[in-house]
């Protein structure tokens, strides 16, 4: 270790660290060759999914490699006129011209004559931007000369083309954001107009670099990686890697307090915080790889790039910081410059202060504590999972108003037909049965080969809603004693139901091993059981408090009507992973402290010492998790609040208050079956107070000489005396 940390902190080798750093992570970007994608993220079911089953089948017929859209045309006031029917019918043939076909079918008029559509068959087109342009032919062609009417364009192309709108740019609008957020929060804790742009910088660098990485892995690896993983990915960047740069700074500030070579002061900074930002980010990065296990690809993409990202955070917060904050003199913190024999400000922070109340009544702490976060989890009472395709959008976009007003006046599965695929000799035994089931409101016999027949079955329900996936569910039970039972239910709702049975097995995979990998790193970390045990309930807590504070909220303030099934497996993962980076940053700290001043002194100067530097990265990475919320979709929007409310609990509550009440509880066996070196009773029978117990270490030993406590009247690191830190 020594060999690095001369590496990054000597005059002779740090510029050549930055400047490596800076050249390779250039030629990255410059020769990776692939561009950011702005497409809408895929379903990514498995094979094994009986609507792709249904998918794969269809292939074999004619129109396997088609689209549509649906056109409505709703009348302003009153019906549609006659010549308003007339003229949507001229339009017709500008309409099938776009599509590339001799002609369509005449337009479907309501029985109360408000509302017509038009089924437009479509070539399949990759390009969203080609798509787009596609869409607004359609749009124009079919509202020329059509007075008095609104033209809406639906169906499965409309939604296609609305949610690639929703993430088109979403990189750019995210980045700026995030970047806007952190350098605001970065300006207003450290209050100097230079210091933030150097950790800025180098997260900014890493970013990129981190996406170039996962980008270049994933296409190794046959991953796609959309636009909603790579927003993601940057949000988790910038706020893991901010975390640690916080951490780093605060200890490195400490330091040169304590040594007049701010090289020495960086190095011993990082020796100290090196081991809490490897086991923070160790943890985060596992648990984010535990998503590699699940069945939705978007859930291993996910995972693959956030585990990837997590390292690099790593990488630049303790290689490429620190070699660049050494190149500056301490001038680089001013005004508020920390100055070599400077008092300890460890023995006037608020926070030390707030630790020695709660060590006076931890048991009323705790239990308070946890009370108050029961009463927060109580919202989750009554909680609704799962969106409608028409709910998953903040602003509804014009796909979901047509969709709405031809549910209106037609059936609301009329957009969205069940795709039933059955053996062609038992077609008609089988669409007699669908039709008798609940929920079924008319079926035909569509598309046919040789072996197979497609049945286009229409749901007297909202696209993906619980009507309809109940529904879907009475027709794949049915179809299993009708025939050969080898009928196939496909179609979106099928699709959607598929999706929703798949994310629920993932959760029941990935969120115990979640759970048992991060208690194996506190593990290791602590060498303690106990103490771990403690953490990650307390986090856990924490984790069902903001979901339920996040439903309230869901509720009275945004309107939404549910949680998204992807959510709470993902706010599961970002809050246990990234929420036990707090209490991993402050009993890190208080193990350090404990070891000469006693669990209960240890812990107090702990949370004085970090209580800061953590709160700010606590409300950094709220506030960078915040920052989804400004794309006009529910489910990142939904993970943005339920992050942010969650990180600020484990910070200003759980890291604060109850981790501190649950040290001092457990006493000298909160690291159990380890035993302390100084016990509380040591400290206790010494007379010495926090401030006092201060440890002395000869300049000649380099810091590593056995410490030893001082009495009454000693310098507190001041003078020519050193800490170790």
């Amino acid at each position: 270790m020594s060999a690095y940390l001369r590496l990054i902190t000597s005059k002779a080798t740090s510029w050549l660290v930055l400047l490596a750093t800076v050249l390779g992570a250039g030629a990255l970007i410059a020769l990776s060759g692939q561009e950011e994608n702005d497409a809408a993220p895929p379903v990514g079911l498995p094979d094994s999914a009986e609507s792709v089953q249904v998918q794969q089948l269809q292939e074999q017929f004619p129109s396997a490699d088609g689209t549509s859209a649906i056109l409505v045309v709703a009348a302003e006031t009153g019906t549609l006129t006659d010549e308003q029917l007339a003229t949507l019918g001229d339009n017709s043939a500008e309409l099938a011209q776009i599509a590339d076909v001799e002609f369509l079918p005449p337009p479907i008029v309501s029985d109360d004559a408000t509302v017509a559509f038009v089924v437009v068959p479509l070539d399949p087109i990759t390009s969203v931007s080609e798509r787009a342009e596609r869409a607004d032919e359609l749009r124009a062609a079919a509202s020329a000369d059509l007075a008095g009417a609104t033209v809406y364009l639906t169906g499965a192309e409309g939604f296609e083309v609305d949610l690639a709108a929703v993430f088109e740019g979403a990189n750019v609008t995210l980045l700026g954001t995030t970047v806007l957020v952190v350098a605001v929060l970065l300006i207003l804790t450290y209050r100097s107009p230079w210091l933030w742009l150097v950790p800025l910088a180098v997260v900014g660098l890493g970013d990129q670099v981190a996406g170039t990485i996962a980008r270049l892995v994933a296409g190794a690896v046959g991953v796609e990686l959309d636009a909603s993983v790579t927003g993601i990915l940057s949000v988790l960047v910038f706020g893991a890697a901010t975390n640690y740069a916080l951490l780093l700074i605060a200890r490195y500030r400490d330091e040169l307090r304590l040594f007049e070579d701010r090289r020495e002061a960086m190095r011993r900074a990082v020796r100290g915080t090196a081991p809490a930002i490897l086991a923070s980010g160790g943890t985060v990065a596992l648990a984010l790889a535990t998503l590699l296990f699940a069945e939705l690809s978007g859930n291993r993409a996910l995972g693959l790039a956030g585990a990837i990202g997590i390292v690099v955070a790593m990488f630049f917060g303790l290689v490429v910081l620190p070699a660049a904050l050494v190149l500056f003199s301490r001038g680089l913190f001013w005004p508020f410059v920390p100055r070599y024999g400077a008092p300890d400000f460890v023995a006037k922070s608020p926070w030390g202060r707030l630790g020695r109340r709660v060590s006076r009544r931890p048991v009323i702490v705790a239990t308070v504590g946890f009370l108050a976060l029961a009463g927060f989890a109580a919202g989750l009472v009554g909680a609704n999972v799962g969106l409608s395709q028409n709910e998953r959008f903040i602003e509804k976009p014009e796909a979901v108003v047509g969709q709405e007003v031809l549910a209106d006046a037609f059936s609301a599965g009329s957009t969205s037909p069940a795709a039933v695929i059955v053996p062609s000799d038992e077609a008609a035994e089988t669409l007699a049965a669908l039709l008798a089931l609940d929920g079924v409101d008319s079926g035909e016999v569509g598309e046919s080969t040789d072996e197979w027949t497609q049945l286009d079955v229409t749901i007297d329900a909202d696209p993906e809603s619980a009507a309809a996936f109940d529904t879907i569910e009475r027709m794949r039970a049915s179809l299993d004693d009708v025939g050969t039972g080898q009928a196939l239910v496909g179609g979106i709702d099928a699709q959607a139901l598929d999706a929703a049975n798949a994310q629920e097995r993932d959760q029941a995979i990935v969120i115990p091993l979640i759970l048992v990998l991060v208690f194996i790193v506190l593990v290791i970390l602590l060498r303690a059981l106990l103490a771990p045990l403690l953490l990650l309930g307390a986090v856990v807590a924490s984790y069902f408090s903001a979901v339920g504070i996040g439903w309230i909220l869901f509720q009275t303030v945004f309107g939404f009507p549910a949680i998204d099934t992807t959510v709470l497996l993902f706010s599961f993962l970002f809050l246990v992973a990234l929420g036990i980076d707090y209490s991993i940053f402050l009993v890190t700290r208080a193990q350090e402290e404990a070891e000469r001043l006693g669990i209960k002194e240890g812990m107090i100067r702990a949370l004085a010492a970090t209580g800061a530097v953590i709160t700010s990265a606590g409300i950094l990475l709220a506030a960078v998790f915040a920052v989804l919320g400004v794309l006009p979709l529910i489910t990142l929007t939904q993970i943005g609040i339920i992050v942010c409310i969650g990180v600020l609990i484990d910070t200003l509550l759980v890291r604060t208050v109850i981790v501190p009440a649950f040290a001092f509880i457990a006493g000298d066996r909160f690291f159990w079956p380890r035993k302390p070196r100084v016990t509380i009773a040591d400290a206790e029978a010494r007379g010495l107070t926090a401030q006092q117990m201060t440890t002395v270490v000869n300049p000649s030993d380099g810091g590593d000489a056995e410490p030893e406590l001082v009495g009454a009247g000693a310098p507190d690191g001041g003078g020519g005396g050193e800490r170790a830190s």
